[in-house]
């Protein structure tokens, strides 16, 4: 029988809190959808729809960012995350939901929202005489990005799926050591599987698909890596908070400071990669100055109505991680993680925001209660859906082969 420590419970507070956010999220989506969905004005259907797209890209994005990290570190044989590896399953247990919300908001744009002789958020759809944007339709055409969509999404689910089933087998019995090289063995390929998948997904083609084709007229060679790294840093956030809330709740009594330390690092760091490609990629537009390049900078800097979007984006992604996770103490203090790991879920939202709505609406910001409202229902589901797996299974994978590792960690 499990302890109350090995077993987590849904908390009263954690459900009201997850059902009120939702329940200001379905709020929104009605008012927006009423307002703007359903408005004879193109631009206003425009924003409600981006609005949709790049909650539902950022939050899909993010909870895959959990998977990601247990394969990568599954194929590095690390075992000091075992301990508190039961977090970042239960939050890529979501991407299932929240990439069938994402397909029918992607389908729908695609394939709902041509008016006349254009598509009013992405222009390749009908590309008329438009020769830059017929010289891409063999990359930029329907089936193409039917079939990459499903295959994305569908491939993440199930490898992640297989990746926590084999996880939990090591609650069921104890191995003997040639059980647990084989069970390693079947971990690792699974986990290879998957990262080789990511690679070709959102290292790669799927955010040139769904966010850059915006602005079908641009492109950039380093978009997806800028996306990877927005995607996993905020990953990396989330899991930091669930292992807080957890620790403040009496649970992962084997996670300790060290553990926390090092998930600090990993936000430390890749803010830090961030900003590199976040410099890199403007950098070198800014140096061509081309025409077909700078188009779009155009909105976010210099005289442009989102440059205030845009360089907060640096200050909070940047500058406030650089500052305040520089030191040992500062990544072993909850206080602290927790309110860093919340100012970069929020800073990176505000970034997938103008990457969608800086294209969308040039010449005004959009940032308002339908954003925040939208953002809320993201928050409330991932609540509840969290929680829910969590509390299926037990906190702690006992018979894991490195639990040992994990227990004993030290940085």
């Amino acid at each position: 029988m499990a302890s109350n420590r090995e077993q987590f419970e849904v908390s009263g507070n954690m459900k009201t809190w997850s059902i009120g956010l939702m329940g200001v999220g379905i709020l929104a989506f009605i008012i927006g959808f009423i307002t703007k969905g359903l408005s004879s004005d193109e631009h206003q259907q425009a924003i409600f729809w981006g609005t949709l797209l790049y909650n539902s890209i950022f939050f899909l994005l993010i909870c895959n960012a959990s998977m990601f990290f247990i394969c990568v570190t599954t194929l590095a044989h690390g075992g000091w995350q075992v301990t508190f590896r039961r977090v970042p399953e239960a939050i890529s247990a979501v991407v299932p939901i929240f990439g069938l919300i994402a397909i029918f908001i992607l389908f729908f744009i695609v394939f709902g929202l041509n008016h006349g002789d254009h598509n009013l958020i992405y222009h390749w759809r009908i590309p008329g005489n438009d020769q830059i944007i017929l010289k891409k339709t063999g990359f930029l055409n329907p089936p193409f990005f039917v079939i990459w969509t499903l295959l994305s999404i569908g491939l993440w689910s199930y490898l992640g799926m297989r990746m926590r089933k084999l996880s939990q087998e090591s609650d069921e019995t104890s191995m003997n050591p040639e059980q647990g090289n084989r069970w390693i063995v079947r971990n690792t390929v699974i986990a290879a599987l998957f990262t080789v998948w990511f690679g070709l997904t959102v290292g790669s083609t799927t955010p040139w698909l769904w966010l850059m084709s915006i602005d079908t007229h641009w492109y950039s060679t380093m978009y997806s890596w800028y996306t990877f790294a927005s995607s996993f840093v905020t990953g990396m956030a989330l899991i930091a908070l669930f292992v807080i809330y957890l620790k403040n709740k009496g649970y992962l009594e084997y996670t300790n400071d060290e553990h926390l330390h090092d998930i600090g690092k990993f936000m430390f760091a890749f803010s830090i990669f961030w900003t590199y490609l976040w410099f890199s990629q403007y950098m070198l537009i800014w140096y061509s100055n081309q025409p077909e390049e700078t188009t779009y900078f155009q909105p976010r800097t210099k005289e442009g109505v989102w440059k205030g979007v845009y360089y907060l984006n640096l200050v909070i992604n940047f500058l406030c991680p650089l500052l305040i996770l520089m030191t040992k103490n500062s990544k072993r203090n909850y206080t602290v993680m927790a309110f860093m790991a919340v100012l970069i879920i929020f800073g990176h939202w505000m970034d997938f925001n103008q990457m969608v709505m800086a294209s969308i609406s040039r010449d005004h910001v959009t940032l308002g209660w339908l954003d925040f409202g939208i953002a809320a229902l993201y928050v409330g589901m991932l609540i509840f859906f969290v929680g829910k797996a969590l509390a299926k299974v037990p906190l702690i994978p006992k018979n894991h082969p490195f639990l040992k590792e994990s227990i004993i960690h030290h940085t």
